[in-house]
């Protein structure tokens, strides 16, 4: 335990016997203390918890119906018995194809087309064609002229006529409707960004559920050497314990070590397969169908580029940002529009037919009506129209501000990050050298009686701390690539060239 760790574990028993000593909580009873001490130790927990760079090796728990679309894919085909082999590559297109965040989101574009074409409706031309046959009798009496005329008959008819016409209506100029379209045009456009920003999505949540697993897979065969050099020692302590060379605490004291590193594997075993199913989930693998993956944790150093460089190509490649720059013209020309009820407009109607007792004795006909309407008093729907689009302008241009120093903020700490994670690998790296060598000289020296296995189950700690500090930075490096990718809005392409270390 760190020297860190001691200081909380004491500072928390403090705080404990001040609460027992002090007069106001001497006549509580000591289940009471208990409990208040296990409610004062949980809060602490949470708060770290949820402090910003908090990472716990275990799995997070996440309540159902929480996790994110990009989390989950529709599956494609129906598992077999072949074992597939996934590289990321591989991945990386199955995941463009399945996931399920990217597919609503190719809907939503569907969604705001059909939108476009409503608002386009009312600008384009308005075509009808009708055929009409009618036969009918009339009140006159209901109408009060047989009141007037004596001798009319109270009914006339039956009687009938034929009517076949085409009618067109086309608004000439209608400016609010013009500028409907317009914003529809350009909520069209934010749809597809958001489309492309979701397939970047997609990468960086395949590539990171790829790293974890692979991250995972890298833990287990260092476990398993682990568990072999722990079995070795358990082996040749109980082989000495028998000789009467060496006393039954060495033989104990490996043993714990042996099933430690043992109950390590079955946890890193457990985490790999788990692992696997978040991968087949967001890449949409059929349910069941069994995989390998055939990547190693890659490590290529990548020599940034400059900050402004990055933060250039952001602005201009972000799909997200060309979104919200679509989506503030569109509330702009909404914002237009509504203004607009306030202006005339003008419509044309006109209709041409063929109208007779039968169709054999008819004739044609035809009419042709233009109008001018001139709006003057709507019970202020216009003024309200006005007050909303200038609400949704403001959020609109509020929403690209914030992401504009999201994106600057992103691109900052991935090169943060990946500076970090260049850094940690080599002196992971290095620890892992010096951690071996100072388990082989703890093992010559157990070997020649010189020290007890004490030593040598502590230079395995050390060992396996190295290795778990590795892996954990070569993660960290290759996951930090993958959010530069992202960041600068370049994830699909980038992250491959990015992996094998080329700008």
């Amino acid at each position: 335990m760190n020297e860190k760790g001691v200081l909380s574990r004491s500072s928390r028993s403090g705080t404990f016997s001040q609460l027992r000593m002090s007069p106001s909580f001497r006549n509580i009873p000591m289940t009471l203390l208990l409990l208040m001490f296990l409610q004062m130790v949980a809060a602490r927990l949470m708060s770290q918890a949820t402090a910003p760079g908090y990472s716990a090796q275990s799995p997070s728990v996440s309540l159902p119906g929480s996790q994110s679309p990009f989390l989950g894919s529709e599956p494609e085909g129906k598992a077999t018995s072949e074992v597939l082999q996934i590289d990321f590559k591989e991945a990386i297109g199955r995941g463009l194809r399945n996931n399920l965040g990217l597919l609503l989101s190719g809907d939503n574009v569907l969604s705001a087309r059909g939108e476009r074409w409503k608002t386009l409706s009312d600008l384009l031309p308005n075509v009808q064609a009708r055929v009409q046959e009618n036969v009918q009798t009339q009140s006159l009496a209901a109408l009060g002229l047989t009141s007037v005329f004596e001798g009319l008959p109270r009914v006339i008819g039956p009687f009938n006529y034929f009517d076949a016409r085409a009618s067109l209506s086309q608004s000439l100029f209608n400016f609010r409707d013009i500028e409907k379209e317009r914003a529809a045009f350009e909520s069209l456009k934010s749809a597809q960004y958001n489309y492309k920003d979701a397939r970047e999505l997609v990468v960086l949540a395949v590539g990171n559920a790829y790293l974890q697993a692979i991250a995972t897979a890298a833990r287990i065969e260092t476990t398993e050497a682990q568990v072999k050099s722990s079995r070795a020692l358990y082996d040749k302590a109980l082989d000495q314990q028998k000789a009467g060379l060496s006393p039954a605490i060495d033989t104990l004291r490996a043993q714990v070590e042996l099933q430690t590193r043992q109950q390590q594997l079955i946890v890193s075993r457990n985490d790999f397969a788990k692992q696997k199913l978040v991968l087949a989930r967001v890449i949409g693998l059929p349910p069941g169908q069994e995989f390998v993956l055939t990547e190693k944790a890659p490590y290529q150093s990548l020599t940034p580029l400059p900050l402004e460089m990055y933060l250039q190509k952001a602005y201009a490649s972000r799909s997200d940002y060309q979104a919200a720059l679509s989506q503030v013209r569109a509330a702009e020309l909404s914002r237009r529009a509504a203004a607009a009820g306030r202006y005339p407009s003008l419509d044309v109607n006109a209709n041409y037919g063929d109208i007779g007792v039968t169709p054999s004795h008819s004739n044609g006909t035809w009419q042709v009506n233009g109008s001018l309407n001139i709006p003057i008093f709507a019970g202020n729907k216009v003024h309200g129209e006005v007050l909303e689009a200038d609400a949704q302008l403001r959020q609109a241009r509020s929403q690209l501000g914030d992401l504009r120093g999201r994106i600057d903020y992103e691109v900052r700490t991935a090169l943060l990050d990946l500076s970090a994670a260049a850094e940690q690998v080599e002196v992971a790296r290095s620890s892992v050298d010096l951690a071996e060598q100072a388990l082989s000289q703890s093992q010559d020296r157990f070997s020649a009686g010189v020290a007890d296995n004490l030593e040598v189950v502590q230079a395995q700690e050390a060992v396996a701390s190295a290795h778990e500090n590795y892996i954990q930075s070569l993660y960290s490096h290759n996951l930090a690539k993958v959010e530069l990718a992202y960041a600068i809005g370049n994830a699909e392409e980038g992250v491959k060239r990015y992996l094998k270390g080329n700008q």
